[in-house]
């Protein structure tokens, strides 16, 4: 099977920055905003996917494809957040967790949407870690995540993912959360599996996103952070430039 989006985005020596936008926390002019900064800096690629649906996200899709040609991948957080105008998705399990539902049950019941739709699949092992904060993610998905210190477990979640036939690794330490991946885990992790891993969850500064990198993070994604201050893009998307 061919992936050519994921091919051009993961292959090669470059770092990837990913912007993650979240409809609901979206107003019109903000996403305009947001959009516009996205186009002016080198983010790699647009996410756009949430913890909560109120409507479909086909407009939002089509507004961002309107002003940016850069590449827009759905990061479905349910099944009301596929689209046929985005460009590809990154097919998710929540290999971390034991909910049936996240693992292979929303994957059943989208799969014939989603092979009608021509969209990109990137199959992605999806792994939440965390320590005391409680994230959206965590709340929304009925699952515990990997403590931040079992970085045995996560390694040996991220090798079973591979082993599975995923074609990337997704650490998220979980939306709003007060800390990012642990940069142990993310090293050990890159050291042991042979596809590429995106880390996100907690980046604020461009101190955390060099970090992620510098530890061996193929991709780094940023939402909050942005969500608060579309200003701070800038910035912290400039770093993948020092690698």
């Amino acid at each position: 099977m061919d992936y050519p989006l994921f091919t051009k985005l993961f292959s090669g020596e470059k770092k990837v920055f990913a912007l993650l936008i979240d409809p609901e926390k979206q107003s019109e002019s903000s996403l305009r905003q947001t959009i516009e900064a996205a186009s002016q800096s080198v983010a790699d690629m647009i996410l756009v996917g949430g913890s909560l649906t109120s409507f479909p996200i086909d407009d939002t899709i089509l507004s961002i494809k309107t002003a940016t040609r850069k590449p827009v991948v759905l990061f479905p957080g349910n099944l009301l957040q596929l689209s046929v105008h985005a460009d590809g998705i990154l097919l998710m399990s929540l290999i971390s967790g034991r909910n049936p539902e996240y693992l292979i049950g929303n994957h059943v019941m989208a799969s014939l949407y989603i092979k009608r739709s021509g969209l990109e699949v990137i199959p992605t092992g999806y792994i939440l870690t965390g320590g005391s904060s409680f994230s959206s993610v965590e709340y929304m998905s009925n699952t515990r995540p990997i403590p931040h210190d079992k970085t045995d477990i996560i390694v040996s979640t991220a090798l079973a993912g591979e082993q599975l036939g995923m074609k990337l690794i997704y650490l998220e330490a979980g939306s709003g959360s007060n800390g990012t991946v642990s940069t142990d885990a993310i090293s050990r992790v890159t050291g042991e599996i042979g596809i590429p891993l995106m880390a996100g969850g907690g980046i604020k500064t461009p101190e955390d996103v060099r970090r992620l990198y510098q530890a061996g993070a193929k991709a780094v994604v940023v939402g909050t952070a942005i969500e608060q201050d579309f200003r701070v893009l800038r910035s912290l998307v400039a770093v993948k430039e020092e690698f």
